[in-house]
Parts: C-alpha cells; sequence; structure tokens
C-alpha cells in the first residue's frame, strides 16, 4: 500500500532532523523486513509505504516478507523474498508454538540471502518479527547487526505481551520485563501458560538480539523512549520516528453534520472495541467498526446493531468517513502512537482516544479531541453523548484538526528525508575504525 508524497512542513519540535554530517554515505540497498506482507495494521503499511518512499528517493529496496509474499507486497520492482513462513494463529498449535518461539527456517533462508547479497553499504531495516518471524530472525541478522534499523511499532522487543499491560488486572505495567514480578504476574490475556512461552520467547530474544551493537531502534512517539530503555534498549540506540501520515481526506469532513462514530483498526480486544461497543450503547449513538479479528464473531452476539463492515480500500474509507462524526481509539493498553488518529484528524474528524495512549496528551492539548478511560463504561459513554449533542465543539475540533493535526506526525517527503539521514548515521558509525 503506497503512501503518497505531499510537501507540507512539519512544525513539531520533536520532529526536528538531527543526524550525521553532510557527506555521511547512502545506502547501496535498504532491505525491509516485515512478518506479513499484506497491511492489516499501521506497521505493515509504515513497512510498505517506505519501499515506495524509498524507491523514488533513488534508492533500491528488498522485501523480505517472513509469510508467503506475492503481489500483496507491493514492491514496484517485485524484488521480495518470501520466507513461506506461518502466521503464529494459522495451522498446528503445536508447530506454531515452537517455530514461534525459534522460527529456524526463516531464519536460514534469510542468512542465505544476506551472505549471497550484502555489501557494506545495505542497511536491514526489521518492521515486524513476531507473528512469523521469531527472534530467530535476530540471529540471521547478527552478521549485519550494525546496520541494522529497528522500527518499535509496539513492545513486543522489550515486553513479553508486547503491549506493557496487565490484561488480567486491567492496569497499565510498570514492571521491569523478564524480572520476578513480571514473571510471576498472569497478565496475559490468554492465559498464564501462554505468559510463560511468551516470556520464554523474550528470554530467547536477549540471548539472540544483541541491542547494544544495532545501528538504531526507532520508536514511533517519543513517548515510548523511557519504556523502550526500562526494557533493556540502550538510550543511545534510541531515535524518535513518528510515522508518516496521509489524511483520508484532503477535504474536510464536515462532521459537525453527522452523527456515526467510527472505529477503525483490527478488530481484538487490546483495541477495546468490546469496550466501545458498550459505551456507544449506553450513549444511544450510532456505530460502525472498519476492520477485521478475532472479536468480531462475539461482537456481533453481544452488539448486533454495532455495523461491521470489514477492511474497506483507501477510496471506500475516504468515501465513508464523510459521514462520520468521530474517530474513536478505545485501546485498552497504551498506544504507542495510533496512526488512524493523526489520520482522521487531519481529515478533520474529532477523536475520542484512550487516556493511555501516547499521544492522547497532545490531542486534547491541541483541541483536537478528547481523552477518556474506555474501561470507565459510564464515562466512556458520557464523553460519547456529550460529542453526539455539541455541534459546535464538533464543528471546532474538525476544523482545528483539517488545519494542524499534521503536526503531529511526519508527511511521508519529511519522513522518508530523516530515515535517509538515520540510514546515514548508522552506515557512518559502522565503519571499520
Amino acid at each position: 500500500m503506497a503512501l503518497a508524497t505531499t510537501e507540507r512542513p512539519v512544525h513539531a519540535p520533536a520532529l526536528e532532523a538531527v543526524g550525521p554530517p553532510e557527506r555521511a554515505p547512502s545506502p547501496d540497498r535498504v532491505v525491509v523486513i516485515n512478518d506479513v506482507s499484506v497491511a492489516r495494521g499501521g506497521a505493515t503499511r509504515v513497512a510498505l509505504g517506505s519501499i515506495d518512499l524509498l524507491e523514488a528517493a533513488g534508492v533500491p529496496t528488498t522485501f523480505v516478507a517472513g509469510d508467503g509474499g506475492g503481489p500483496a507486497s507491493g514492491h514496484p520492482s517485485g524484488d521480495t523474498l518470501a520466507l513461506g513462513g506461518r502466521h503464529l494463529l494459522d495451522g498446528s498449535l503445536l508447530r506454531n508454538a515452537a517455530s514461534g518461539l525459534y522460527n529456524a527456517r526463516a531464519a536460514a533462508k534469510l542468512a542465505a540471502w544476506i551472505a549471497e547479497n550484502d555489501t557494506p553499504r545495505t542497511v536491514y531495516h526489521l518492521h515486524g518479527w513476531s507473528k512469523v518471524l521469531s527472534p530467530a530472525v535476530f540471529h540471521a541478522l547478527r552478521p549485519v547487526q550494525r546496520r541494522l534499523v529497528l522500527s518499535a511499532h509496539d513492545y513486543f522487543l522489550v515486553c513479553p505481551n508486547g503491549a506493557y499491560y496487565d490484561y488480567r488486572g486491567s492496569s497499565v505495567c510498570h514492571r521491569t520485563p523478564l524480572g520476578i514480578a513480571c514473571l510471576t504476574t498472569g497478565c496475559d490475556r490468554r492465559s498464564q501458560l501462554h505468559k510463560l512461552w511468551r516470556s520464554s520467547r523474550q528470554a530467547i530474544l536477549r540471548r539472540v538480539a544483541d541491542l547494544r551493537r544495532v545501528g538504531a531502534v526507532l520508536a514511533v512517539h517519543d513517548g515510548m523512549i523511557p519504556d523502550l530503555i526500562r526494557g533493556g534498549v540502550p538510550a543511545e540506540r534510541i531515535r524518535a520516528l513518528r510515522n508518516p501520515v496521509v489524511p483520508w481526506s484532503a477535504s474536510r469532513v464536515e462532521a459537525e453534520r453527522n452523527s456515526l462514530f467510527l472505529y477503525v483498526g483490527r478488530v481484538e480486544e487490546e483495541k477495546g472495541v468490546d469496550l466501545l461497543a458498550a459505551a456507544a450503547r449506553d450513549a444511544g449513538v450510532r456505530l460502525a467498526v472498519v476492520g477485521r479479528g478475532a472479536l468480531q464473531p462475539r461482537l456481533a452476539h453481544e452488539y448486533p446493531e454495532v455495523r461491521q463492515l470489514g477492511w474497506k480500500t483507501p477510496e471506500e474509507l475516504a468515501v465513508l468517513i464523510h459521514s462520520a462524526r468521530a474517530v474513536v481509539m478505545p485501546s485498552r493498553y497504551p498506544e504507542p502512537f495510533g496512526l488512524v488518529a493523526v489520520e482522521a484528524a487531519a481529515s478533520g474528524l474529532p477523536l475520542v482516544v484512550s487516556a493511555t495512549a501516547a499521544i492522547a496528551d497532545e490531542i486534547a492539548g491541541s483541541g483536537l479531541g478528547l481523552a477518556a478511560d474506555p474501561r470507565d463504561r459510564a464515562g466512556f459513554a458520557a464523553v460519547l453523548t456529550g460529542l453526539a449533542a455539541d455541534d459546535a465543539l464538533v464543528a471546532t475540533m474538525s476544523r482545528r484538526g483539517h488545519a494542524e493535526a499534521m503536526r503531529l506526525a511526519h508527511t511521508p517527503a519529511s519522513w522518508v528525508t530523516e530515515l535517509l539521514t538515520i540510514y546515514g548515521s548508522v552506515l557512518e558509525r559502522s565503519r571499520p575504525p
């Protein structure tokens, strides 16, 4: 899925480019690595979009897909290495449990490709690894780790359940990953057995990934940095690079004329869609869900009034949002960035975001929307009721978001410029003394 290029400036101080000197080397090639080749979430959208942006900037790329790849990978020249792995939720439970701990087959294929094709100025950029590739991918990348860039789209790099969230206790987790308190807490949303499996995977990751020597770890929001450091990522390896955003609509959605509340994303428990459905029922507001996931059957059974629309193409979504009043991001866990939030706000849609989201204070402080606790059903419903009734407030948020929301993120053009600066810095440090 390509990201269109625009030339709108970014004003947020956190996004200022700081990097290597002007003569820093540029990459011969960037190898973009991701679990899957089909965009069903923000991380994969960014990974696939980076291919088009880098190619447009004159940098050759190779896409390494943990799954079977294919035309959905979106590589303009078809330069794709498909490792043929299975998603953790597909197929045999025992087989996937083993390959999820260490996918030796995928690692061997990637290692062979690196041995045959690597150059001193090839940069490797790993986006997602926890669904197919497993910690084994870090083993394959050890020979080139000084030229390896890791994007922390979530917390799986440091936290066993990937969210720094106690699903059983319904609270944000402040424990040290793999410490005694972490290992003895049943925080996993599935079971304690699954927590033990994930902790084992995290221990393997620590053995095979030397985060002291990687080129860079990119936090998609500045607020992630303390939690990455708490999990063992050296501070000097971390760079904040917010995701690139393209608004869903160039023209402002006249949200004040509409009544439909919208959720866009994976329909999973951690995303809090069930909490939103309950609050929407109490508030008496219409709700539509764009996306798919394991929570769909339960949602259909318990909240039949919610319209489940499945995934939409960008063109279909651009039409649908002109019937929406607001977009809600009700995640249970601390959402690291929230690509959907900025895409929506920049299109003129007011936001209701979980108070634990990294971007919540900026959204509320900029007047682009409201922050709420989705676990407080009555309070959450009251926020939806208030937005449904206040046309003037919705209109103000809509106009402000359309004019100012892009200050919270990079445009594709500014993002790829900053990314190339980081690549240059990584190559500069990787040069032999």
